[in-house]
């Protein structure tokens, strides 16, 4: 496992190393490869940023032909929990109509942010939309019939950072999922 020098100190645990992250998205992009005719195009829909490292690691195993697109939405700020307004900063430039979409997610929180999402697109009129979460904190879960059709890991309620998770935009790149201490944020 690689150590950042610059973070460590900030680190209160390691709850899943680069190793298991490396193989649950092997076995996440099976179970999607599945789930599809093959040969069938499907729409990665990344949830930047904190997904970006996600989908790029995931999509190289997927056995499909995949097409990538971006939306940034925010409900957080800079804080450790949803606003509860969810602002699209970023739309999709692709057209989904009729066409297979795969949202990923970061980490399943709420469920505010990707009700939102899910009931946008849906007026796109998609063939399907399905959803992989790296993260999922179901003690956290407000809307309750928001779940991830596919789910790297089910976590505690703890702020955690790394593999694209941040705070206050830091700590993206470790390449694995920390908790951070608490006195860096509270």
């Amino acid at each position: 496992m690689k150590e950042n020098k610059f973070y460590s100190g900030d680190l209160a645990e390691i709850i899943i190393t680069e190793e298991q992250i490396k193989k649950r998205i092997k076995e996440l992009a099976e179970e999607i490869s599945a789930c599809y005719e093959p040969g069938e195009e499907l729409v990665m829909i990344c949830i930047l940023r904190g997904a970006v490292m996600f989908m790029a690691d995931l999509s190289r195993e997927i056995n499909l032909p995949v097409i990538f697109d971006f939306m940034d939405v925010s409900s957080y700020g800079t804080g450790t929990s949803s606003s509860g307004t969810v602002r699209i900063i970023k739309d999709l430039q692709e057209n989904i109509e009729g066409r297979h979409v795969l949202i990923v997610e970061d980490i399943l929180d709420t469920g505010k942010t990707l009700k939102h999402v899910i009931a946008m697109l849906e007026t796109r009129r998609p063939a399907s939309i399905k959803v992989v979460t790296l993260l999922d904190k179901p003690e956290r879960r407000v809307v309750k019939h928001i779940v991830a059709d596919f789910n790297g890991f089910e976590i505690p309620d703890k702020f955690v950072v790394g593999y694209g998770l941040d705070y206050a935009e830091k700590y993206r790149n470790l390449p694995f999922i920390a908790v951070l201490k608490e006195e860096l944020y509270s």
